[in-house]
């Protein structure tokens, strides 16, 4: 495309009807074009920690990159502008003009459903990560679009409940990070939130992409809508929402809109405000050299992504217990690897930040390829929600996988005709974005062939749930029916009929062939109001595993770790447990990995526990184990990183972005942490995370900002001076132990003591990566604005209030450091102030 477009004139040019058509998506992921005019289609993606596609049936494979509780714990903003190039040349291997992220809402607590996509519990981090990553997406001329604006922390009840939040609250940790991220990088695109805020949806309120986005921060980028998030035609547009996502439009239909214009219940000028923020978007991303409608590949599965991919996973990384220096091992013990996230690589969180990655590194694999024999194994447990994808467990014809052909009419018609066909190593399709051109609309029938062959002598359970119809046979005869008397489950996206399941006992060796027919979406016999669910081709979910009691599992396990030297134990959660859709329902690890941890220490004490999981976890084992390695959901090459650090090739640099709790009760929202009856109160107010500790003096399992080395480091001479409205720390910092390492310094401000608000006792306002060879040391500086170290938000005023007296300053390496250097200076007089 090229940069031949005048904005103004084309305005100009535009009839009301193509006026109405550019405010909403025409499909799942692209904008109208003009043709007469020369206004082209872009096209949008997700997402966080990928760049996807238009697809998430049969999508090209993406580059992974670690989560956004990994991307905040690696403290590295450098690193993050470089992850953000790289996502933009993702971008444009997938013909994407719009990049859906990234992701910064605050967790208000361990249980959110998206906690994994978002940077911090911190509004601070929040917003230099979110920087940091939209200027690298930007640099490349790919648009970024920082969401959910504003308090869409948790899932339950996303598109209706009512976050009730005191107004100093939501601009002091909610709106911050969007303000800072506003302020240091300019997105072109914000995503509004499902929820409502004090009573009126985001998505249609003028005090909040208006008043603050617009006029108070002066930003003029592009609102949209997240996916089916436009609940009003009127009222949304007269608020500054340029484009409801996706298309079909719900609300914004051609006819509605323009008798709404027509009765002048809706002003053209204000139908020009959001035209012009769409074609300027449009026109920013011609200039990005991504043609319209442009074919997707994954020719960027380059060693120079894997590189950084790998480097991104292994900062994120965080040490949070190594006993008698237990880590590093060494490649010559003898080593057990153990748990249900050993050989399964958990390298993403559910719902849109899922993804088909190029690859994906598991710890087994990961250890593997640094030893000169395998590792001993066991499973252990199991943390499946469902059974194992039965695509990937079965052969067609000798290949791996499965094999599909897709028909326009049912199995039982006879002149029904193929129009497609291929071949998967799934049988968990998500069907919403299926088209064919030779199908009219969503309706088609899909057959599905494999064969199964058991690797152990058993009893197997084969499971089938749908949004759709589904009938599984197993040579010729029918097994489960799912076509008829079909019961509502659940789903994360959409909606599912309630898994229907077979088990039979097979031999090592036995197999049998097997035969799905699925119906698509329009088939379904029960009624769902789910947008998505009627709004494409459907979903299904066929899977199978051998039926084994975690008893007898952990068992197996015991006796591994019994005969190794050191067990790598991996824990955590998985897709199923974190995921857009729904909230966690506990902070425990699921299944019966406490238990299995117990067991394996009666055996052996030599174990590190690996966690694998987006948000804290409990760990009542926390004073057994001699080694604890935080791993989070890691990208591709989560498992390779984890062994680097596991050895000591990589020396672990990351940083708690989320407080521990030693249990779910400890936290600020405990009580609060759901809807009732449609409402979610933020009782703990701006006593966020560690803010919360602090002031109630409640010891966490691990605090945030946490996080330990292989080698040692010491902080000494801070200065601390105040020039011309700005904040600068210096501090030296010595690399005293015997490897090269990375350390993050960290500067907290502490109020006066006379304020005159209720205020936490510290709040993280800058901070600092440096990496250090052994016995060298380097003067690190950080720079903060007055305005934004020293202020809280006057709700009477409705200004921001910096109060006169005496400020302190932390600096150290976690926000419960136990040897802080202190400084202070001083604010003479009281002053406010509003923007940015």
């Amino acid at each position: 495309m090229s940069a031949t477009f005048d904005v103004e004139d084309v305005l100009k040019q535009l009839s009301t009807k193509e006026k109405v058509q550019l405010l909403a998506l025409k499909d799942f992921w692209h904008t109208q074009e003009i043709e007469r005019l020369n206004v082209p289609s872009i096209r949008l993606s997700d997402g966080p920690n990928g760049v996807r596609g238009t697809k998430f049936f049969k999508s090209e494979p993406s580059a992974c990159f670690t989560s956004g509780t990994g991307m905040g714990s690696t403290f590295n903003v450098q690193l993050l502008k470089e992850a953000g190039s790289m996502m933009a040349t993702e971008a444009k291997h997938k013909g994407a003009h719009v990049i859906l992220g990234p992701t910064c809402n605050i967790q208000r607590g361990p249980l959110g459903g998206r906690g994994f996509e978002s940077f911090s519990e911190d509004p601070f981090l929040s917003g230099l990560c979110s920087a940091s990553l939209i200027n690298g997406i930007q640099s490349k001329g790919i648009a970024a679009t920082i969401k959910h604006y504003v308090c869409n922390d948790l899932e339950d009840e996303r598109n209706s409940v009512d976050s009730i939040v005191s107004e100093r609250a939501l601009r002091e940790i909610y709106l911050m990070p969007f303000q800072l991220a506003i302020k240091y990088s300019q997105p072109k695109c914000v995503m509004s939130s499902y929820n409502k805020v004090n009573g009126e949806h985001v998505s249609q309120s003028k005090r909040l992409l208006t008043g603050v986005l617009r006029e108070e921060w002066g930003w003029n980028g592009l609102v949209m809508s997240d996916w089916f998030g436009v609940y009003s035609i009127k009222t949304s547009i007269d608020a500054g929402l340029d484009l409801e996502c996706p298309g079909v439009p719900i609300m914004r239909k051609l006819d509605a809109v323009l008798h709404a214009i027509n009765a002048r219940e809706i002003s053209i000028d204000v139908i020009d405000e959001r035209v012009r923020n769409v074609l300027n978007l449009v026109k920013y991303s011609m200039e990005s050299g991504v043609p319209q409608n442009a074919p997707e590949d994954s020719k960027n599965n380059v060693p120079e992504t894997s590189a950084l991919l790998r480097r991104l996973a292994s900062e994120a990384i965080v040490l949070l217990k190594n006993k008698d220096s237990f880590l590093p091992l060494r490649k010559t013990d003898k080593i057990a690897v153990i748990g249900p996230n050993a050989k399964v690589a958990r390298i993403f969180g559910g719902g849109s930040a899922s993804m088909n990655p190029y690859y994906a590194s598991s710890i087994f694999d990961g250890i593997s390829h640094k030893l000169t024999e395998l590792p001993l194994y066991a499973d252990g447990c199991s943390i499946e929600k469902n059974l194992l994808d039965l695509g990937t467990l079965s052969t067609f014809n000798g290949s791996e996988g499965v094999y599909c052909k897709v028909y326009n009419l049912p199995a039982e018609s006879s002149d029904r005709v193929i129009v497609d066909e291929f071949a998967l190593n799934s049988t968990k399709l998500i069907l919403f974005d299926y088209k064919n051109d030779k199908l009219d609309n969503n309706l088609f029938y899909m057959d599905i062939e494999g064969e199964f062959n058991a690797k152990e002598t058993g009893t197997y359970e084969i499971s089938v749930s749908c949004l759709g119809t589904a009938q599984f046979f197993i040579d010729g005869k029918l097994e489960i029916d799912d076509k008829n008397n079909q019961v509502l489950g659940s789903a994360a996206l959409g909606a599912s009929t309630a898994p229907k399941t077979k088990r039979l006992y097979m031999n090592k060796g036995d197999s049998f062939k097997y035969k799905i027919e699925f119906g698509s979406a329009p088939t379904f016999t029960l009624e769902t109001t789910d947008l998505v669910a009627s709004n494409g081709g459907g979903a299904l979910y066929v899977s199978a595993m051998k039926v084994e009691s975690d008893k007898d599992r952990i068992k197996k396990a015991v006796e591994v770790a019994s005969q190794a030297e050191k067990v790598v134990l991996c824990v955590g959660t998985s897709s199923d447990w974190e995921s857009e859709g729904y909230d966690r329902p506990v902070m425990d690890l699921p299944g019966s990995q406490d238990e299995l941890i117990q067991e394996v220490l009666k055996v052996n004490k030599n174990v590190v526990v690996v966690n694998l999981s987006g948000t804290p976890v409990t760990m009542p084992w926390v004073d057994e184990t001699p080694a604890i390695i935080q791993g989070w959901f890691n990208g591709s090459e989560s498992g390779n990183a984890i062994a680097d650090v596991i050895f000591g090739d990589v020396n672990p640099s990351g940083k708690l972005s989320l407080t521990f709790p030693k249990r779910c009760q400890d936290n600020p929202a405990y009580l609060t942490f759901k809807s009732n009856k449609g409402k979610v109160v933020y009782g703990e107010d701006t006593f966020v995370g560690y803010r919360y500790y602090d002031k109630c003096e409640i010891d966490p399992l691990f605090a945030f900002g946490f996080g330990l080395s292989y080698t040692t480091f010491v902080f000494s001479s801070l200065s601390v001076k105040v020039d011309d409205g700005i904040i600068i720390a210096s501090v030296e910092v010595k690399n005293t132990g015997g490897v090269a390492g990375a350390e993050v310094i960290q500067l907290y401000i502490t109020p006066p003591n006379d304020t005159t608000e209720e205020r936490p006792v510290k709040e993280l306002k800058g901070f600092n990566k440096v990496f250090l060879e052994p016995n060298r040391a380097s003067n690190v500086e950080i720079q903060v604005p007055v305005k934004y170290a020293c202020s809280y938000f006057d709700g009477e005023r409705n200004k921001w209030s910096i109060e006169k007296g005496t400020y302190g300053v932390l600096v150290g390496n976690a926000s419960n450091s136990k040897q802080f250097l202190t400084g202070s200076f001083e604010i003479q007089e009281s002053s406010y102030w509003t923007g940015l």
